[in-house]
Order: C-alpha cells, then structure tokens, then sequence
C-alpha cells in the first residue's frame, strides 16, 4: 500500500499545495490501489482515470505557476456515490434500469467538487435507488466489507464507505435517506456526515425520497469530513429546497476544543433503547459516554417518546415519495426498455420494463408506496405519518431547548454477514432505528467512530445529534470525542499488514 494512501485528506492538500508531492502522483497511487483491491471490495461501479488524472494535473498546474488553490482540498481525490449525476459518466443509482445512461449535466454536488479542483476517481456502488441498508440491494452485486470481506459495509452507501476503509479513497460522498451515510460510517469505523437537509444541494442527487434525501461528506477523520462539508454545502437556487443561509463555520469548529456552554452531551431515551441492541454495542457507546463525561460534557439521558414511532413513519413517508420519484422510469424517455418490438402496448412495455429494470426491495417499496397513497388510505397512512414527523421534530426541539447534543449509537449492530437478512426486509429495516429521527426532523447528525466491538471486534459507531443549521456542534463534540479516543481505522491497517 502506497504512503499517500493511508494520509487523510488534510495531510494530501498540505503535501499538494506544498508542491512536496503532486496531485497526480496521489491520484494514481489512488487508482493504483482502487486496482489493487477493489476486485474483493466492489466499493465502485464505474472508475474514471483519466478524468480523474485530467483534473489533477490542472490542479498541479496551477500549484507550479504560482496560483492560489482553488480550495483547501484541491488535488485531493474523491468517491462519488453513483447518484448524483456527473456529464458524461455513467449514473446508475446500483440499477438495470439506468445501466449505462451518460447524464448531460453535472449535479450541483459534482459540480462544486470539479470547481474545487478534487479530481473525481469514480462511482461507487450503492442499494439500487439508495433503498436499503446492506447494498446487498446493487443491480451489480455487492459490496464488501474491508474489515471482513463476508460481510456488508452498510448501506445504502457502502461503496462510499468501503472505498475509505479500503483505502481506496481520502473522500467521498454519500447521501442519507435514512442514515445512509452515517450506519455506513459505523460499520466501517469512518466518519459520515448528514448536512441539516437543505444544508447541501440537492439537486442532481436521483431522488428516493424528496423530503428526506440529503447528500453528505464521508471521511476517515472529523476534519477532512468538516473541509469536504464547507466545499459542497450551500445556496443553490437550483434547488427549490435549498436553505439561503451561511454555511456553519464547521471547519473551524473541527478544529477547536469544546466551549464550555457546549459541553452538555444528553443521551437519547426510547421506551425500546435495549431492545435489539447488540450486547457489544451498548458496551462501546456507555465508554464513549464516559470518554465525553471526562472531556467535561455533562451527561444525562432525555426522553424523546414519538421515537419510538419513527420507523414505521419513516416507511411510509418514504416508499410514497420513492412510488411517486419513480414513476418517471417509464421505458418511455430514458433508460432501460424492453419489449420494444412494436408488438405490444406503451402499457405493456412499460410494465415488463419496470419488472425487469427494478431489484425485489425498490418493487417492495414501489407497492407500499403505491398502497398506502391510494384513494381511501392516505390519510390513514401517508396523512398519519406526516403527523408522527411532526411530534418526532417536536421532541427534537424540546431536547435541544436543554442540551446542546443528543448521542446515541449509530446502529444496533456490527456488520453482519452478507446474506444473514437479505430475505428478512423487517430485519433489515431496524437497522437504521437510530438514524431515521433525524431524517424525519431535517436535523444534523453524524457517526463517529467509537471503537471496536468487545463481542466480535468489529467496528462500532457513536451518533452525534445537533439542531437545524447547527452543524458546527457535530464537528466540535466528533473532533474532540476523536482526539481522545484514537485512530480506530489504523487497526484495520495493521491487521492488512500483518496478512
């Protein structure tokens, strides 16, 4: 494994801009790795190496004639989720039906990294629509997880995640749904980030769910997540979603200490707090409590009741707008189309597409969907969950009119073997019981690494919850939580060594 590929980000930009190392000498040694290892992890769909290296190589052009760079993370490469729309590149959403579409346009996301001068090292893999927690969901197989390759790296984004904790990437990009960025985070022992919702563009990301999607930063460390958040966030006018506000100084707040009137870390309380949690998972967030007790928080637990409520809210809301986003997939305009032989109906050959372009979990939410948007039952249904929505950001607002955060543990378990529930989609879904509150409020969140599990030694992730547009916190109580508990990935690194 080359050097360059175990530095995080913020260490690259220095050596880049330094001109000590150069940008395409980094990338390479990127794909080089990407072609290495990737053959076992899958982390991408679609490697781009002479874009990437295209972008590099301007970017150290501009580094010889004296230039100023164009962001603090110029030359550093990246791993773009393959949902967000890149001109030219392949855009699959992990689906037969887009296999092989090159989009004419950039998402707002892409494009923003392209001005920042972070050459772009390809796609990575995902749940096909971003639906699922495993990206066991992928029209192309699955991903796997770097710290054991028979198990799955979270999902929907785990070809993000996989791609960090390979080693494969510095950056990358993800988005959350549901915590798709952040129980990829915790399975891989990274840093995923999800932005305050309209904290971050939207627009070019394949909508899943409208009111719940969010692109985000995905990371090895709290800071290089805080400098790749302050080049993606922001206005967009392109997105109707888009909050007009100041991005929150969230790098600064990475690098400092927490302030006092900052320090109060409170506990999230459910009714069901036990139930379904993994032994050695509760064991790693009750010490990495007690490690923000010793940084000075003062620790507490909440009660936030409607919580209890959030996943089968979630799974309705949800699969409506995914019955709703998808409808444009009709064999009619773009994408994948077959029975076209001028045998049968439009009616027909967009039902036998459809069958044949979307996976068995996209159907299954298709339908809910579908159901629960019918005549008759939306309001028992998608009205009702709406309502829950509401009491859930009440209880969020409650909490954060006492405390500063709220943390629990990111997931309910360690990665678990592939396969183990991909036929069991109640199973499935708990999995993201601790990170759906947050989507259903539009708050900030992120997952943290907080060790590795006593009962399995695999790694475990502690979420960190702040308000609407405070996303400073997450970066202020992660960065601090992070320098006192020590590298978690590098024990990865070591065990790869020692092979």
């Amino acid at each position: 494994m080359s050097d360059l590929t175990r530095l995080t980000a913020a260490e690259l930009a220095d050596k880049i801009h330094t001109g000590e190392v150069s940008a395409a000498e980094t990338t390479q040694a990127h794909l080089d790795r990407i072609a290495a290892v990737d053959g076992d992890v899958h982390a991408f769909l679609h490697v781009d190496a002479d874009g990437a290296l295209e972008a590099a190589r301007a970017v150290d052009a501009a580094v010889a004639a004296g230039e100023r760079p164009a962001s603090p993370l110029a030359g550093v490469p990246l791993a773009l989720k393959d949902v967000l729309t890149t001109k030219g590149v392949p855009t699959t959403c992990g689906s037969k039906t887009l296999e092989g579409w090159l989009p004419p346009y950039d998402a707002t996301v892409t494009r923003r990294l392209r001005e920042a001068g972070v050459p772009i090292l390809g796609k990575t893999n995902m749940d096909e629509f971003a639906m699922g927690s495993s990206t066991e969901n992928s029209a192309f197989g699955p991903t796997r997880n770097p710290w054991d390759l028979d198990r799955i790296p979270g999902g929907s984004g785990g070809g993000s995640s996989a791609s960090l904790a390979a080693y494969e990437a510095p950056l990358a990009i993800g988005t959350d749904t549901g915590g798709s960025i952040r129980q990829p985070a915790a399975v891989t022992a990274t840093v995923g980030v999800k932005p305050t919702y309209g904290g971050v563009s939207r627009y070019g990301l394949v909508a899943f769910s409208s009111s719940l999607d969010q692109a985000g930063p995905c990371a090895r460390t709290v800071l290089d997540a805080a400098l790749l958040h302050e080049v993606i966030a922001g206005h967009d006018p392109m997105d109707a979603t888009s909050i007009d506000a100041p991005v929150p100084a969230v790098v600064d707040a990475a690098r400092e200490r927490p302030r006092r009137s900052e320090r109060r870390a409170r506990r999230r309380r459910e009714g069901t707090v036990r139930r379904g949690y993994q032994g050695g998972v509760l064991r790693s967030f009750e010490a990495a409590v007690a490690q923000l007790k010793e940084l000075g928080a003062e620790v507490v637990e909440v009660s936030c009741p409607n919580f209890t409520y959030a996943l089968p809210a979630y799974y309705l809301i949800a699969p409506s707008e995914c019955s709703s986003n998808l409808a444009r997939f009709d064999a009619m305009r773009y994408g994948l189309r077959v029975a076209d032989d001028g045998s049968h109906s439009a009616e027909e050959v967009m039902s036998l597409t459809r069958e044949e372009g979307f996976g068995a979990e996209v159907k299954r939410r298709v339908m809910l969907g579908t159901y629960a948007l019918s005549s008759g039952y939306y309001d028992a249904y998608y009205g009702s969950a709406q309502k829950v929505r509401t009491l859930i950001t009440r209880d969020f607002a409650a909490a954060f009119g006492k405390v500063d955060v709220l943390v629990s543990p990111t997931t309910p378990v360690t990665p678990f073997p592939i396969g183990e529930k991909v036929d069991d989609p109640m199973a499935m879904y708990l999995n993201d019981i601790c990170s759906i509150p947050a989507n259903l409020a539009g708050n900030a969140a992120m997952s943290v690494p907080s060790g590795l599990s006593d009962e399995d030694g695999l790694p475990v992730g502690l979420q960190i919850m702040a308000p609407a547009l405070a996303d400073d916190r997450l970066y202020r109580v992660g960065a601090a939580y992070e320098a006192a508990r020590g590298p978690v990935l590098d024990k990865l690194g070591e065990l790869e060594a020692a092979k």
